[in-house]
């Protein structure tokens, strides 16, 4: 009996461990957002200071990250 119920409740069991592992994915992924926001904000500066960019498109840019970093930071 012990083995059918196994057999019967397996599908359940991969599935509670595929959400698991998405939610596990996900909080890495979140985590790692506040670096990846600060990395892009230093390529802008970069950008700015070599001229690839006009001080328009940078305070545009750079306005959408800060805001992205806030609203992490006040999750």
């Amino acid at each position: 009996m012990l083995l059918l119920d196994k057999l019967l409740l397996s599908p359940l069991h991969a599935t509670i461990w595929a959400a698991r592992q998405v939610h596990h994915a996900m909080q890495q992924e979140q985590a790692a957002e506040p670096e990846r926001i600060t990395a892009d904000l230093s390529e802008l500066y970069m950008m700015l200071d070599t001229g690839r960019l006009t001080e328009a498109e940078f305070n545009a840019r750079e306005k959408v990250l800060l805001d992205r970093l806030d609203r992490i930071q006040s999750r």
